[in-house]
């Protein structure tokens, strides 16, 4: 059973994004880098206590209600963790704030909560109705979002590394940290090294599914951008990853880069070591193998992405992985998973095995 203190703490902003903007960028361009760093890594102390202490007998089945969509959202009013959840400002159900930040917070979570439901049958994060419970205006221009084991936070952004504002505006940003609630529950892959990796990115793989599902885009017409659009003065581009070409979504004047490889030969063997720079092993970073692993399925398969290779993909995490797979226990289980759907020796299997080698992991 799952309980507060085993919760990981996931944020959408890699470390090498934010040391790239503290080594290149303007003053006030690193300061907000910084300050964004220095917060996540003072904020998984602060709830490792809280998880460690208050909350280390109780369990998410303990605070859930009853099945179905319920949304909560509250103003930190740019408070921290330990005022968390802050104040409440609008529950299922409510009319629309005056404040858009909540409204983008309420109406992405809803998003994600229905493509779960309508698509794979879920009943939110972990599958029996638990509430969905954002923050914003946590902190002050913090340039992060998060799932934080029991809760979604929200910063409003500083212009500087994110566009003010933005964080709730990208339903990508927002599926993609309610996906590691998923994996919370399901999967529990470890965060660091490749099991960590996998954990990123199902993320950006759901979380690329349900801005296309809202959008309404086969396969082809998607961009396979995370985050796209949200970038702030210090970095150029078009988004924090993609799926279809790992290693080119952002840069820095300064020459800082995106350096997600996209097959095993680039692979980033980073240190699992505490050092916030080796991002616990290289987790966002090499998360680009994966991901280009289902670009690559999922465009061969074509039409709508969720269909056949996100189908795949979801009973491959909900079902197939424990907390430390690996990429080829992860692509072997994605192989098993396809043709038991769709077919032993059919095209998703041939498709999705054929991804797999393209990238080096098969």
């Amino acid at each position: 059973m799952t309980t507060f203190k085993d919760m990981p703490m996931c944020c959408i902003a890699p470390p090498d994004l934010l040391d790239a903007v503290a080594e290149n960028g303007s003053p006030e361009e690193r300061e907000a880098a910084l300050r964004t760093r220095d917060m996540a890594e003072t904020g998984r102390a602060q709830r490792a206590v809280i998880a460690g202490g208050l909350r280390s007998s109780l369990t998410i089945a303990d605070v859930a209600p009853a099945p179905g969509k319920v949304r909560t959202i509250y103003d930190a009013e740019n408070a921290g963790d330990y005022h968390l959840p802050g104040r409440k400002v609008r529950g299922e159900g409510d009319s629309p704030s005056d404040d858009d930040a909540v409204n983008e917070a309420y109406d992405g979570s809803g998003a994600t909560y229905d493509f779960y439901r309508e698509i794979f049958k879920r009943d939110s994060i972990d599958g029996n109705g638990l509430e969905i419970v954002s923050s914003v205006h946590y902190e002050t221009d913090y340039d992060n979002a998060a799932w934080i084991g029991f809760q979604m936070i929200y910063g409003d952004g500083s212009g500087q590394v994110f566009l003010k504002g933005s964080l709730t505006k990208a339903i990508d940003i927002i599926a993609h940290e309610l996906t590691h609630g998923i994996t919370q529950f399901t999967a529990q892959l470890v965060y660091r090294k490749q099991p960590g990796a996998l954990n990123e990115s199902f993320s950006d793989v759901f979380g690329s599914l349900v801005k296309q599902y809202s959008r309404g885009e086969t396969a082809e017409q998607a961009d396979w951008l995370i985050g796209g659009g949200i970038l702030g003065s210090a970095l150029q581009g078009t988004a924090l990853r993609s799926l279809r070409a790992p290693g080119t979504a952002w840069s820095t004047s300064g020459g800082g880069r995106d350096n997600q490889p996209a097959h095993m030969d680039d692979y980033v063997n980073l240190p699992d070591d505490g050092n916030p720079a080796n991002d616990h092993g290289g987790v966002h970073i090499n998360s680009g193998i994966p991901n280009h692993a289902f670009y690559l399925a999922a465009t061969a398969i074509g039409g709508n992405a969720w269909e056949h290779a996100g189908r795949i993909w979801y009973v491959t995490l909900t079902e197939r992985l424990g907390p430390r797979s690996d990429f080829l226990e992860a692509a072997a289980a994605t192989v098993e998973v396809a043709g038991e759907l769709f077919g032993v020796d059919g095209d998703e299997q041939k498709k999705v095995r054929g991804a797999w080698q393209q990238v080096g992991v098969l």
